[in-house]
């Protein structure tokens, strides 16, 4: 199964794939055959939140004719499921969420936060979540690091005050892998992208220099390897502390992630799995 895209005319950055991982608690109300699947949930939730890029028309009373209803939104919808074929049986999949990804403008990152929110709050309507990993396809070839002005050259770090209140223990040790396809592109510029992050100014997400490890380990993709330049074959891992084990921690990160690849040359799509892992002892 590969996943689709839906047709669009207005400019994109391309698409983002999200997989939660862990385990899923439904709702003892909750019916397994409702019609209020991920997909339903899912865009009714990023429309009323207005991250969704409306494309339904309707016929004007006056003439006839028809017109766009709703504003540009983040992105547009293309699926979503609680279950995937492609998943392994033991891997612990709980939902999955698939967009069309706006054309990022100069001050704002890719909206990676806004996407995970979502995908989390869609998830949590039918049950308790425990997530143990969060991957992300993010496509990074959409940004234009060139034309990021002075005040946002990384974007995500104007909203990191938005992490500033929060429990000291919170904390949360993560392994982030960072993963380039077929390409050697993120191995050829590992340290360089290690050391871009350690330099911004934020405890959203810490670690050391001992903490960067070149290997492609990660979770293989829901999707087709022809979707991004599959399979993961390079990639680098960076074990550090995410400031709170959230949706919205991962998607700061991702955010952040992807544009400092971005000014170091990268510009195809990157594959970022954020998963917990056990306390440094």
């Amino acid at each position: 199964m590969q996943p689709g895209i839906a047709p669009t005319t207005t400019p994109t950055a391309g698409t983002m794939f999200a997989a939660l991982y862990g385990e899923l608690t439904p709702h003892a109300w909750h019916d397994p055959d409702s019609e209020h699947d991920a997909y339903q949930l899912f865009h009714r939730r990023s429309l009323a939140m207005g991250w969704l890029e409306d494309r339904a028309v309707l016929t004007s009373g006056t003439t006839g004719g028809k017109r766009p209803v709703g504003g540009p939104g983040l992105w547009a919808m293309n699926d979503a499921g609680w279950s995937h074929p492609g998943a392994a049986p033991d891997a612990g999949l709980v939902s999955w969420f698939q967009v069309e990804a706006g054309a990022v403008p100069s001050e704002r990152p890719l909206p990676v936060q806004p996407f995970l929110r979502c995908a989390q709050d869609t998830t949590a309507r039918i049950g308790t979540v425990r997530l143990s990993a969060v991957q992300v396809l993010l496509p990074v070839q959409g940004i234009g690091p060139a034309s990021r002005p002075p005040y946002a050259v990384v974007p995500s770090m104007r909203t990191t005050e938005w992490f500033g209140e929060r429990d000291p223990a919170a904390k949360t040790p993560v392994d982030v892998a960072v993963n380039s396809g077929r390409a050697p592109t993120i191995p050829a510029v590992a340290h360089q992208l290690a050391n871009a992050l350690a330099e911004l100014a934020q405890d959203v997400f810490t670690y050391g220099a001992h903490d960067v490890t070149e290997r492609a380990d990660t979770l293989p993709p829901l999707f087709h390897d022809t979707f991004w330049n599959g399979p993961p074959l390079h990639g680098m891992t960076l074990r550090g502390e995410l400031a709170e084990w959230s949706c919205e921690a991962v998607g700061w990160l991702t955010e952040t992630i992807a544009d400092c690849a971005a000014r170091l040359g990268v510009g195809s799509p990157l594959l970022v799995t954020v998963a917990r892992s056990l306390p440094r002892t």
